[in-house]
């Protein structure tokens, strides 16, 4: 978790003549503090800069103290000047993690009673499987690749939920609509030909969406990293569950429906 859900010291600092986010971060890097977030303020307060570093048993301002030292020796010339220092406590952050999560769980209830009402039972538990695939999936891979989990990375997963279940909502509705055409043929021939017809739309359109995130991913700075790698991740398995997830789980209660009703279905 990062210093959002954890608690620490947050410092807010000014740098003159205005330094940039980049050269902050690398002197407290060089300083020992590889833990640090930083963020530059925008319009009239882009010389200012939020520090966030996590708790130890250092006071709030002696921690301030000595981040505006490190700050100030590496940047040489430029002078640091403490704008404002606040102690995060560990009891903080942890209703920020609890909140983060019920947000996370509100959003995938509240998919899965809209999809339930506007189509059927079934595509609304295909959905939000699939949905909850890919946030798992998303979360899996920072994990395995040591990055943190920040109040930024839980925006990123509900971006994925909101993106997955457009992406999969275009494959119900087309399922849907050869449904009512196609009724004599078997569910899983029918729901098969509506995925191919969707499928190049589907490509087609993820591709685009996960230019955008490389673009921020390799463009976009350190502030936006974590978000973007998320988004990546995300829109590539959000992409791949929409068609081998949703569908595929929504056919298995299509089937087993029919059978409970004494239907024989394939």
């Amino acid at each position: 978790y990062s210093v959002d859900f954890t608690g620490g010291t947050l410092l807010q600092v000014r740098t003159t003549p205005a330094a940039t986010a980049d050269a902050v971060r690398n002197a407290l890097d060089a300083s020992g503090y590889k833990g640090a977030e930083i963020q530059q303020m925008t319009g009239e307060a882009k010389d200012e800069f939020l520090i966030r570093i996590p708790s130890d048993t250092t006071d709030a301002q002696v921690m301030a103290s000595r981040l505006i030292d490190a700050v100030g020796t590496h940047l040489g010339a430029t002078k640091v000047e403490q704008r404002k220092v606040e102690s995060v406590g560990p009891k903080v952050g942890g209703e920020l993690r609890q909140k983060a999560i019920w947000a996370v769980l509100a959003s995938l209830g509240s998919i899965l009673l809209y999809v339930g009402w506007r189509y059927e039972f079934k595509f609304a538990v295909g959905g939000v499987a699939a949905l909850l695939h890919d946030v798992l999936v998303t979360l899996g891979v920072l994990m395995f690749t040591g990055r943190e989990v920040s109040l930024t990375v839980v925006a990123a997963l509900l971006t994925i939920a909101g993106y997955s279940i457009n992406d999969t909502i275009v494959v119900f509705d087309r399922i849907r609509e050869r449904g009512k055409a196609l009724r004599k043929e078997k569910h899983s021939r029918m729901m098969d030909i509506a995925v191919n017809e969707t499928l190049s739309r589907t490509i087609i359109t993820a591709f685009t969406v996960f230019l955008s995130a490389l673009a921020l991913f390799v463009w976009g700075g350190e502030v936006l990293n974590d978000f973007s790698f998320a988004m990546l991740v995300g829109v590539v398995f959000g992409t791949y569950s929409s068609v081998y997830v949703a569908s595929a789980l929504a056919l298995d209660i299509w089937i087993s429906l029919d059978r409970r009703k004494g239907v024989q279905a394939e």
